[in-house]
């Protein structure tokens, strides 16, 4: 089991935790419910027990770092602003074992305002982060080494992750699930917070099976389901209808008002995608078909010129 480990400042904006802590607690609810074991212990760690928020709610804490591993993430929520200048700092031993963690291997990251933080150890030079958009020129200003980009709603740097506003903390945690865990868990912990899952702004969709999730049908939830988990085989459009509950017509009609495109269409597009990947990674064409579920490589060549073209 990993640990995630909230630091918290005093007036932390409760959706800044608790989106993130839902993303991870779901996470580990789904794989305990399939049979598995818990994949994370959430943490909260703060100078004192009580921490103020900026909705009035106090929220308790452990005063005391846990021991952290390669594996584990350390995470800031952001704060009340405006302006940090005069707001929360971490103490120098916070900023120490943040710096400490990451230095070992370890991964932190931030939400909105909690960027700073990151800045206040030192993890945000040379680096690309991104914060709030009323607070990027305030973080380029005081942290002129780092490279603060705009417009996205996260960023990913040698284990330094940040990301923008407040519930964009989610994205970002959704992001590191598709990324240990793969994109269909995190598409179904989407499903189940009932949120999209959304693009990082002007960088490439991590995966067509987060792209085509930003809707509210369950029945193409279903079916998107068990496509993302069997892809590489034989699927019939009559077994996807029964999957659903519908008839074909009434599948091909609702998956193409939910994503753009048809059932079959969609296992193409997954199958394209992961040959890509498998190209890249030095495998043949034609190996990269067969492991994708194609009986040669001409379907596959045609579906990459397409896509090129």
């Amino acid at each position: 089991m990993s640990q995630v480990v909230f630091l918290l400042v005093p007036k932390l904006h409760l959706l800044d935790l608790a989106g993130a802590a839902q993303v991870f607690s779901t996470v580990s609810d789904l794989l305990e419910a399939a049979g598995g074991s818990r994949a994370y212990r959430l943490r909260y760690v703060a100078e004192d027990a009580e921490v103020p928020t900026a909705q009035g709610l106090p929220v308790r804490a452990e005063t005391a770092w846990p021991r952290l591993g390669p594996d584990d993430l350390v995470m800031v929520p952001g704060w009340r602003s405006p302006g940090t200048a005069g707001g929360p700092r971490l103490s120098e031993t916070q900023a120490r074992d943040l710096a400490g963690h990451h230095r070992r291997g370890g991964t932190v990251a931030s939400v909105c305002s909690g960027a700073f933080a990151l800045g206040q150890a030192g993890l945000l030079d040379g680096r690309r982060c991104t914060t709030h958009h009323d607070l990027q020129e305030e973080l380029a200003c005081r942290f002129p080494a780092a490279a603060v980009i705009r417009d996205v709603l996260y960023t990913v740097d040698d284990r330094v992750v940040t990301s923008a506003g407040i519930a964009s903390g989610i994205d970002l945690a959704l992001h590191l699930v598709a990324v240990r865990h793969g994109p269909a868990l995190a598409a179904q912990v989407a499903r189940e917070m009932v949120v999209f899952a959304r693009r990082n702004g002007d960088e490439p969709q991590a995966s067509a099976m987060l792209r085509h999730r930003s809707h509210l049908s369950d029945a193409v939830h279903r079916v998107q389901d068990r496509i993302d988990t069997h892809f590489t085989a034989a699927l019939r459009l009559s077994d996807l209808a029964a999957e659903s509950g519908v008839s074909q017509r009434t599948l091909t009609r609702q998956f193409a008002e939910a994503t753009g495109m048809t059932p079959l269409r969609y296992q193409s597009v997954l199958r394209l995608e992961r040959a890509e990947h498998l190209i890249g990674q030095g495998a043949t064409v034609d190996a990269a078909a067969r492991a994708v579920g194609f009986a040669d490589a001409r379907m596959l060549r045609r579906l990459r010129a397409g896509a090129a073209a």
